[in-house]
């Protein structure tokens, strides 16, 4: 009997000493953060190996460029030796994918005469035999690997700048990233209203850029991701787009928040419904989306500046501009568009949405027209000053 009473006693739990559980939570959350920026930091120390490994090919080649195929056979003997040592990841196309990457990221001179890293050609490049330079690079290159290995196969240079840009400012995984290259985001954002300027500078906005709504809105918008069928309605759409919010609001782009679906508004006796409702975080203003299947008609435009008094009454905190609207079509009906939405109070957009992805070629025509109009524009603009 005694024996029992006394096995009891052992396995009674100890009481928890005074401010335990606080202290225990700040643990695990302490442990927890620095096991993810153990990882954040071993990938991009790996992303830095692999971008010094690609200039000691590309070093060693132009050594040797004076023996037939010598590069060749440098790639073919590192890849065999170095899987041998550790396994996967150098293949030879992997170890080509290094040599690449030094090639199309050089290291600008963009850090300080204190650096150890050590400029050369206008680039700055590691010392040889100098490792603990690694967390210095490592700084720079904030993407993970796989997404460099995207960011290869876009050709051009300011596309490539842009997408590095707008998936490190966005935070997009490698899956987003590459539907936006997939579906020519850049080539889209580039020809929208209003959007030369992304030709112009060959770059992204800065997060503390000024942006206007035509900077913020885009025409068209891309939604095959919805994979809808050729028949649907409008609360077919809108229950869609919910769905797959998270892909909706990269297609929109930067700084839109989402709010609510079919908010409800009373004028008179009359309910109303906002089909969809966002917050835009750089203009500090909301946004209401109204959807349309077929063309873009008058009283579509003037629905929505109701919506936009109410909204503006209603909805908005004083600290907030005043809300924008946007009405979604199949067809907005450019001189259509132009007679019903100019001269308006409040800011009334419409942009077409496709549910299929544009054609590159076309695209990529049209973009080197505009490219053209606008290089031709800015060479005459010191003539017509000099006149």
């Amino acid at each position: 009997m005694n024996s029992k009473k006394s096995a009891a006693v052992a396995v009674k739990p100890a009481a928890l000493p005074a401010g335990y559980a606080g202290i225990h939570g700040g643990i695990v959350e302490l442990l927890d953060a620095a096991r993810r920026a153990t990882a954040r930091s071993v990938n991009a120390l790996m992303t830095a190996s692999y971008w010094e490994i690609g200039r000691r090919i590309v070093e060693a080649e132009q050594q040797g460029k004076r023996r037939a195929g010598y590069g060749e056979q440098l790639i073919e003997r590192l890849s065999a030796d170095l899987t041998a040592q550790f396994g996967r990841g150098f293949s030879r196309p992997n170890l080509q994918q290094m040599r690449s990457f030094f090639l199309t990221w050089p290291i600008r001179q963009t850090v300080s005469s204190e650096s150890s890293l050590a400029p050369s050609q206008g680039h700055f490049l590691l010392a040889q035999g100098r490792p603990g330079r690694l967390d210095e690079l490592a700084q720079v290159f904030p993407l993970p690997w796989s997404a460099y290995v995207r960011l290869l196969m876009v050709k051009d240079d300011h596309a490539r700048q842009f997408y590095e840009a707008e998936a490190l400012r966005g935070g997009w995984s490698v899956r987003q990233l590459d539907r936006q290259i997939g579906s020519q985001f850049y080539e889209r954002t580039a020809l929208s209203k209003n959007k030369a300027a992304v030709l112009v500078k060959g770059a992204v906005p800065k997060p503390d850029d000024a942006v206007t709504v035509d900077d913020a809105i885009k025409d068209p918008y891309v939604l095959e991701f919805l994979d809808l069928k050729d028949e649907y309605s409008e609360s077919d759409l809108e229950q869609a787009l919910i769905r797959r919010l998270e892909d909706f609001l990269l297609e929109l782009g930067d700084g839109f928040t989402f709010v609510g679906r079919q908010r409800r508004l009373r004028i008179d006796q009359t309910w109303y419904r906002v089909d969809l409702l966002f917050f835009h975080r750089r203009l500090r203003c909301l946004v209401i989306i109204d959807l349309k299947l077929g063309a873009l008609t008058h009283a579509d435009v003037g629905q929505m500046h109701l919506y936009c008094n109410y909204a503006k009454e209603h909805w908005t905190f004083p600290e907030e501009n005043p809300p924008v609207g946007l009405i979604l079509c199949a067809d907005k009906g450019h001189a259509l568009a132009r007679y019903a939405l100019e001269g308006l109070p409040n800011k009334v957009m419409a942009a077409n949405y496709k549910m299929v992805l544009p054609d590159a070629e076309v695209l990529q025509k049209e973009l080197e027209n505009t490219r053209r109009l606008i290089e031709s524009r800015v060479t005459l603009l010191p003539k017509r000053r000099k006149q």
